[in-house]
């Protein structure tokens, strides 16, 4: 065999050596990635979760469309996390929380498992459900804050990850004073899911975020107004108390 056949196949040899090595790298690094998407959102492969989904509040029987954009987006992260999903209406779940992954949709108006949840879970947040118009109506309030809406221009919704213990399964929680804030907080947690596993690890955390200018940029613009995990986890003495 001559020098240059050799060098030729030594180099063949390497850049398959180099290739391989490449390959294997970017291999390891995605099954990582995507063993920690699983365990923030805790589906393991073929996992089953529960999409909780609410009804318009104008009484109808139907799902307002942001709520369906919101459904869609949390269909793509559970399929990412190779689970699989289970769409049920609110009014038609009858089981606790921690055995399966579930992602609420919706405020306690329209969803009463979501108000179910706020009781059970985040006994600090308070949310005005009066139906009369008014500047209070659908206000939040968190501790000592509360927010109100201003619709299309300043719209807030508490994204929150809740577990019941260690080898409990989370309850991911998307309630919004607006349809279309529910949309923002599923896109955010898509956006977001990595940092957020960073910071708070697979414990609980609540946070407040406000939708800006909805009428001009939709659900598209979302600023993080705050961490509320403990207020939002501290019972608000009634009024009157």
């Amino acid at each position: 065999m001559t020098d240059d056949v050799r060098n030729i196949v030594l180099g063949v040899i390497a850049a398959g050596v180099s290739a391989s090595l490449g390959w294997i790298a970017r291999t390891h690094l995605w099954r990582r990635r995507l063993r920690r998407k699983q365990a923030f959102f805790g589906l393991p492969d073929n996992a089953e979760c529960l999409l909780v989904v609410n009804r318009d509040a104008g009484g109808d029987g139907s799902v307002h469309r942001h709520d369906v954009f919101a459904l869609l987006e949390l269909s793509a992260l559970v399929k990412d996390c190779s689970a699989h999903a289970q769409i049920l209406s609110h009014d038609m779940v009858r089981q606790g929380f921690g055995e399966r992954t579930e992602f609420c949709v919706g405020g306690p108006v329209s969803n009463r498992r979501m108000a179910a949840h706020l009781q059970s879970l985040l006994p600090g947040v308070r949310i005005n459900t009066d139906p009369e118009p008014g500047p209070e109506r659908n206000a939040f309030q968190i501790g000592a804050e509360r927010y109100r809406v201003e619709k299309g221009v300043a719209e807030y919704v508490v994204l929150a990850r809740v577990t019941a213990g260690q080898e409990a399964r989370p309850v991911f929680l998307f309630c919004g004073q607006q349809a279309i804030t529910n949309q923002a907080a599923s896109r955010y947690l898509a956006r977001n899911h990595e940092k957020l596993a960073r910071k708070h690890g697979n414990d609980t955390f609540c946070l407040l975020l406000k939708v800006v200018n909805s009428q001009a940029y939709g659900p598209d613009v979302v600023e993080l107004v705050a961490d509320v995990t403990r207020a939002a986890q501290t019972p608000v003495p009634a009024p009157g108390a």
